[in-house]
């Protein structure tokens, strides 16, 4: 893949042959791009709420009980959103769109009308009547994201030597306002830099510790 600046483009070569270069690609199921996550996000969105419309007929089935639909949504249709997620780099444009999916999908399994005036809040309030305190998605995504990180602060690969910032391209960042990284999220959810998140992170326990921090509402209590 390219960047899709003419100066940081490469020519990369095997056995003599120069690989074509591209700004997106399909990896495992999950879109690769010179754009970041937001692709990929858009697409899982996508993919989401399609699943989530076959299963109408599921959530129009007053026999079926609220709770047992949440976790139905959760297994079968959440998933499909989440598939990665650990890989994804949030931003201010991608988290507003996040949050308004999951809205979505918790207003369809509740039949409510997009007619009806109902606050996002008080559906909230309805799935934590049914199933308990909610856990939104960006929440998930932030702590699967953290376990992620320490998992592969103990490994010897790829993955650690970019999380430790040691990966440059010839002239470093360009100029102007800068793309949010990967690492960044990393930072602001621990308020740490990234030489102590990877120095705590060695520690399993110490590491558990940070994200049950990062996952603490402003009252003390764990979200």
């Amino acid at each position: 893949m390219a960047n899709c600046k003419e100066s940081s483009k490469k020519e990369i070569k095997v056995n003599d042959q120069i690989l074509e270069s591209v700004t997106k690609f399909k990896y495992l199921g999950s879109i690769i791009s010179d754009e970041g996550s937001k692709p990929e996000i858009l697409s899982r969105i996508a993919q989401t709420t399609a699943t989530l419309i076959k299963l109408k007929p599921i959530w129009n089935n007053k026999n079926i009980a609220i709770n047992s639909k949440i976790r139905l949504l959760r297994s079968l249709v959440m998933s499909i959103f989440l598939y990665a997620c650990e890989s994804w780099t949030l931003n201010a444009d991608t988290e507003p769109r996040i949050r308004a999916m999951e809205m979505s999908c918790y207003r369809r399994l509740l039949t409510i009308s997009d007619k009806k005036h109902i606050t996002n809040e008080e559906v909230r309030r309805r799935i934590g009547n049914a199933i308990g305190p909610h856990v939104d998605l960006l929440t998930i995504i932030w702590r699967q994201k953290l376990k992620w990180y320490g998992h592969n602060t103990h490994s010897s690969g790829l993955a650690k030597t970019i999380m430790q910032g040691t990966v440059y391209t010839n002239g470093g960042r360009g100029r102007g306002r800068q793309k949010k990284r990967w690492e960044d999220n990393i930072k602001e959810w621990t308020g740490l830099d990234l030489r102590n998140t990877l120095r705590r992170a060695e520690d399993r326990e110490e590491w558990k510790a940070v994200v049950r921090r990062s996952s603490m509402r402003p009252d003390g209590s764990q979200i």
